[in-house]
């Protein structure tokens, strides 16, 4: 498979999806323990579904990412700025790390901080918001340590395996954020 350095971190870089990955990103989506911290949970995408998602992303031109292993040149998850409201200046953020073998090393922290740096300083966003599951503990660890703060939570939100869980929104300003790739490599 070819991939291209869009964004390079120490672990991973970004590369734009690929039609050609859309079996692997089919295998991750109906993958139980993988989307359990997702809505994709209760989704069932076979690969023609897949393919028409990936092709409607790709013609769009949203700004995803394929999530590379840089020593291995392996795909190991995706991630993506969605909702975009250019008037605003704001976005929403959504990432998968679909390789179980990547989980906790830190790829999805690292992917994490390459896209914010595409979406505030070459897409010119100034708030970027996500949301997650309050038991993704993972995932809120990570998103803190990339500078993301809590502004809200909806309590009993969800309700998953016959338990109610909260909702956490979380988000980042552009001041917040220091630069770890655009800055570097483009403003020389």
């Amino acid at each position: 498979m070819r991939y291209y350095k869009k964004l390079i971190g120490e672990k991973c870089y970004l590369s734009p999806i690929n039609i050609d990955d859309a079996e692997k990103y089919c295998e991750w989506i109906n993958d139980l323990e993988m989307t359990q911290y997702t809505s994709l949970a209760i989704q069932q995408i076979g690969l023609s579904k897949e393919i028409e998602i990936l092709n409607g992303m790709i013609k769009r031109g949203s700004p995803s990412f394929a999530i590379i292993d840089k020593s291995k040149n392996k795909l190991i998850g995706n991630c993506s700025l969605f909702n975009i409201n250019k008037l605003y200046q704001t976005a929403e953020l959504g990432i998968i790390i679909g390789d179980k073998d990547y989980w906790g090393k830190g790829f999805g922290t690292e992917a994490i901080t390459l896209i914010l740096d595409y979406g505030f300083n070459i897409l010119n966003f100034h708030n970027i918001m996500l949301e997650l599951f309050s038991f993704n503990e993972r995932a809120l660890k990570s998103y803190k340590k990339v500078g993301f703060k809590i502004i809200g939570r909806r309590r009993e939100a969800i309700l998953i395996a016959g338990k109610r869980v909260d909702m956490i929104y979380m988000d980042i300003l552009s001041e917040e954020f220091k630069s770890v790739f655009v800055e570097k490599k483009l403003m020389q």
